[in-house]
């Protein structure tokens, strides 16, 4: 297994003033775990442990189609970890106990 997993952004995501179309992802450290408990809501601890993986903002992760969040979730797995896989796919909706997200 690689150490680093490249992926394409179906669609690109501009974030202040950046433009990003694919996002660089590497074995998970504890750090990522760490960005984690920084926010609240298992959603959005698995955007602030993509974002840490990745060194970039969360309002990258925070922007990213639906669609590439998931593909995300699912892709990087291997990279992860036992407790980082568990809150990546219950971000990814391989949980149901993961609230609906409403308007």
């Amino acid at each position: 297994m690689s150490d680093t997993i490249t992926m394409q952004l179906g669609l690109p995501v501009e974030y202040q003033g950046k433009t990003y179309t694919s996002l660089t992802f590497r074995k998970l450290k504890a750090k990522d775990l760490v960005a984690s408990d920084l926010v609240d809501g298992e959603v959005r601890k698995s955007i602030a442990i993509f974002a840490s993986n990745a060194g970039v903002p969360m309002g990258v992760i925070e922007e990213l189609d639906l669609d590439d969040f998931e593909k995300i979730g699912e892709e990087i797995r291997p990279l992860l970890g036992k407790l980082a896989s568990r809150l990546a796919g219950q971000a990814a909706g391989d949980n149901e106990a993961i609230p609906t997200l409403t308007r």
